[in-house]
């Protein structure tokens, strides 16, 4: 293998890895959201878990956040604004990467 076709490879390798992380950081987010959202409407233990779950799958209904967002501004009708669910995800963000660095130690 010539010097290009290592770094060609690398360059895959990393890309990869870079998009797996990203959607495990936005599931993780999607996931908290959901927890938190769940708390605001008083769920709590399984029925928390499985409304977060709910929250997840919504993701993958179109690409970006927005779907959600949509979802749960939706469930917490006037608990939450869609700006306030919007930064919430921001920060959660976060919190998301922060949790699958320290699972990577």
């Amino acid at each position: 293998m010539s010097t290009f076709d290592d770094r060609e490879s690398a360059f895959e390798n990393k890309f990869a890895h870079d998009a797996e992380m990203t959607f495990r950081a936005e599931a993780r987010r999607n996931k908290l959201l959901g927890l938190w959202a769940a708390g605001l409407m008083g769920r709590e233990g399984a029925e928390a878990d499985a409304y977060a779950k709910e929250v997840v799958k919504a993701d993958f209904e179109e690409a970006g956040s927005e779907d959600v967002v949509r979802k749960v501004a939706g469930d917490l009708g006037d608990k939450s604004s869609p700006d306030e669910i919007r930064a919430k995800l921001d920060e959660l963000m976060i919190v998301a990467k922060g949790q699958l660095l320290d699972e990577a130690k």
